[in-house]
């Protein structure tokens, strides 16, 4: 069994138009680098996980609950099972790492 992985041999999933995933997964624990395009919209969604998340580069607006914060490299998030998300991001790339 390996224990480590190197995320850039992840094959990347198209989660929506210019926004793309390698996740990872365990047992009980998924993560993925989420990598989005200028401009590019994750739509708002729920799902029954919690969510936690790191922003790693760039910046975006995320919408969570009806709240919308404008996220920043170094900041962080977490977000309740069944609580409404989506994103947009600005003019530049971005970067994120999801925890499930």
């Amino acid at each position: 069994m390996t224990y480590t992985r190197d995320p850039s041999s992840v094959t990347r999933k198209e989660l929506a138009p210019g926004v793309t995933l390698r996740p990872m997964w365990g047992e009980q624990i998924m993560m993925s680098v989420v990598e989005m395009a200028p401009n590019s919209v994750v739509p708002m969604h729920t799902h029954s996980n919690e969510q936690a998340g790191l922003v790693l580069q760039g910046e975006f607006d995320f919408t969570i609950g009806g709240e919308t914060t404008r996220m920043r490299q170094g900041d962080a998030y977490i977000i309740p099972s069944g609580v409404e998300h989506g994103l947009v991001a600005s003019d530049g790339w971005s970067m994120a790492l999801d925890i499930f």
